[in-house]
């Protein structure tokens, strides 16, 4: 019996619903993932829900931390650690695979475990592989606890940009020219593939970009401009990722919309845009989180263009099969039609990221989008729908 059948107690039936927002991580985006933590636990209100911080250290262990979000912002442009924040450098938090029970116990060596109570829904807040990627929604189901954001299979396919770009091609939706060299081939036959990485630049140009195929927050992605940073820039993405892509550029404007799922469906925020950043070569992680370079919301488009982006956005939110939210970034090209570059089913939430602010410009405030997004959680089930 599942546990969302399982009869509730009177006390279950009094209490708050108990949040577990989850952070950090093994990716290389631990940091940003704590950040947003603090910005999410900042905006969950207290009189509705009782919350529970467990940070993931960059070595998978789960940890029981302090809720003090002050703690979790960035400081002197260094990034915030869950090791910094564990109540404990050994004890462990534990949740149960049994559908029957969301227990969550803590222990650590030496001492009796300690039951902390059970977890009515679980805010994942983690960015990259072993979080965003499917794998702790997987555990999720396998455990019976309802979470936020998207499912197994639309994590799996948003984290990864080549399966991305196949099913938004399917679908029709417009993606940009691509080269994918997948770990064996590199390994087998390097000259080959960087043959086939230097005739696509000879189809369509330099600059190229070269990124991890399994990473965000613009992690390990090196503008190219000739054939002479080729081999350090594929160095630099496989350091995060043994699969890579290689991209052409796509002259044009950056515009970024938010999906937000609503009981009638689906619906897009107003556009952002991402102006040229002079200090970086594109929108890289510094210019996103440290040096806090900003988008215009809304964009300066046109009433068509906003339709336009807006359609493609909810169009590639139902390709990928996401739930809850997602953040749809495109390139406005010069011949006026949009290219979609990549979607985010667990976009950043800092107070500087562009989908809470589209979604503030939209009308809904930051502290109306993590509750809505926690009670669509709390009301949708588990295993298959």
């Amino acid at each position: 019996m599942s546990s969302e059948n399982l009869p509730q107690s009177p006390e279950q039936q009094l209490r708050k619903p108990r949040v577990a927002v989850v952070f950090g991580g093994r990716s290389s985006e631990h940091g940003i993932s704590v950040v947003t933590a603090g910005a999410v636990l900042n905006a969950i209100d207290r009189t509705k829900y009782d919350v529970l911080p467990i940070g993931i250290t960059t070595d998978g262990r789960w940890a029981l931390t302090a809720d003090e979000p002050e703690r979790m912002a960035i400081t002197d442009r260094k990034m915030p650690d869950v090791a910094q924040l564990a109540e404990s450098s050994e004890g462990g938090v534990v949740l149960s695979v049994d559908p029957g029970s969301r227990e969550v116990v803590y222990s650590e060596p030496g001492s009796v475990p300690k039951a902390l109570g059970e977890v009515d829904v679980v805010f994942p807040v983690l960015h990259g592989p072993y979080g965003e990627d499917g794998t702790l929604q997987g555990l999720l189901e396998l455990s019976g606890v309802p979470y936020v954001g998207a499912g197994v299979l639309a994590s799996a396919v948003g984290q990864d940009k080549e399966y991305m770009k196949r099913v938004f091609t399917s679908f029709g939706l417009p993606v940009g020219p691509y080269v994918v060299i997948r770990p064996r081939e590199w390994d087998t036959d390097r000259s080959g593939a960087r043959k086939r990485i230097v005739d696509f630049a000879g189809e369509h140009g330099w600059p190229l970009f070269i990124k991890p195929a399994r990473a965000g927050s613009s992690i390990g992605i090196t503008k190219v401009d000739d054939l002479s940073g080729l081999d350090e820039a594929i160095e630099e993405a496989r350091r995060h990722d043994p699969k890579f892509l290689v991209e052409s550029l796509l002259r044009g404007r950056e515009i970024e919309c938010g999906v937000l799922e609503f009981e009638d469906g689906p619906r897009a925020s107003v556009p952002a845009e991402i102006p040229p950043v002079t200090a970086h070569d594109f929108y890289d992680f510094e210019a996103k989180y440290i040096d806090s370079a900003s988008g215009i919301v809304p964009a300066p488009l046109t009433e068509e263009q906003t339709a336009e982006v807006q359609r493609l956005a909810v169009e590639a939110f139902e390709a990928a099969s996401c739930e809850g939210l997602v953040r749809a970034d495109f390139f406005l090209t010069e011949d006026g039609s949009f290219v979609i570059n990549e979607i985010n089913t667990l976009p950043g939430f800092t107070p500087i990221s562009m989908y809470p602010r589209m979604w503030q410009e939209s009308g809904v405030s930051y502290q109306e989008l993590v509750d809505r997004l926690i009670q669509a959680a709390l009301t949708r089930p588990t295993g298959l729908r």
